[in-house]
């Protein structure tokens, strides 16, 4: 089945670009970056930033701008059943030359996890003048390291590039 991704939330203060691959199931209903309640990337930037995760979605976006932060996905269509990103087939990816050099202020992008900077680097020419790094991704398919452990290797990465 066909996927697309949401348009990037971004405006011309943001200087970090966190990347996922493509919406799942749950994002792609609600419209809604991250909405799966199982994934904690919400939990963890409103904590970063001082923040109630019980924001509405627009108040975390808010936030997200506020502290100079954009969203969007690598992927801005392709083939997947379900959410999961192994399923992912025939994918196309969004035009990051255009968009970097419309927002040229952004300096740091961060991959949510293993797989988004996959296909990144399959599908897109790194710039030398930005700084790229792979957090650990806040899906729920990424059990593996605990929610403290996430939190301070996000908290310290995000800070140290604001």
């Amino acid at each position: 089945m066909k996927k697309y991704s949401f348009p990037p939330i971004v405006d011309k203060n943001s200087k970090i670009l966190i990347l996922g691959s493509m919406p799942g199931e749950r994002s792609l209903q609600a419209n809604e970056y991250y909405a799966h309640p199982q994934n904690k990337f919400w939990k963890i930037m409103m904590t970063i930033f001082g923040e109630s995760q019980m924001l509405a979605y627009s108040k975390r976006l808010e936030v997200l701008q506020k502290n100079h932060v954009a969203l969007w996905d690598v992927l801005e269509n392709c083939e997947r059943k379900g959410s999961l990103d192994q399923n992912i087939k025939a994918e196309i990816p969004n035009d990051f030359s255009s968009f970097l050099y419309e927002h040229n202020n952004i300096t740091h992008i961060f991959f949510n996890g293993g797989t988004v900077e996959k296909l990144f680097n399959r599908h897109v020419l790194r710039q030398g003048n930005i700084v790229y790094t792979k957090l650990p991704s806040t899906s729920p398919a990424h059990a593996g390291m605990s929610f403290e452990t996430k939190l301070k290797i996000w908290r310290e990465k995000i800070l140290t590039s604001l």
